[in-house]
């Protein structure tokens, strides 16, 4: 037991930590097992946010991050509705081009203002 005032302190803020960081490793561990056994994309994509929220509390390191992202990402197949989704994502991407030629159809048009 801590005999000084300092000591008495930081034994309580590191209990208190401890007791944070016990709940995010739980519930860290319990996502990725509900993952790996059903995985559909709702269940990893929670998995892969409480994974890198333990990254960043440095519960977890980065690279086991990584290599336990991929293998979850590995277990999922995608079926056909969900490629059309991933298409429709990149056809919208695309609709910003639109705007940067109306940008640029306002500036030649302060061009031929200024003559």
């Amino acid at each position: 037991m801590p005999l000084l005032q300092n000591a008495k302190k930081a034994l309580r803020s590191s209990k208190r930590k401890t007791a944070i960081n016990q709940t995010l490793k739980s519930k860290t561990r319990t996502l990725i097992k509900k993952a790996k056994l059903e995985p559909t994309a709702d269940k990893i994509s929670a998995a892969f946010s409480t994974i890198d929220k333990s990254v960043k509390k440095n519960l977890m390191h980065k690279n086991k991050a990584a290599r336990v992202k991929s293998g979850l990402s590995k277990l999922v197949v995608q079926t056909k509705t969900e490629k059309k989704t991933v298409a429709k994502a990149v056809t919208h991407k695309a609709t910003p081009t639109k705007t940067t030629t109306k940008k640029k159809a306002t500036k030649s048009k302060t061009v031929a203002e200024k003559k």
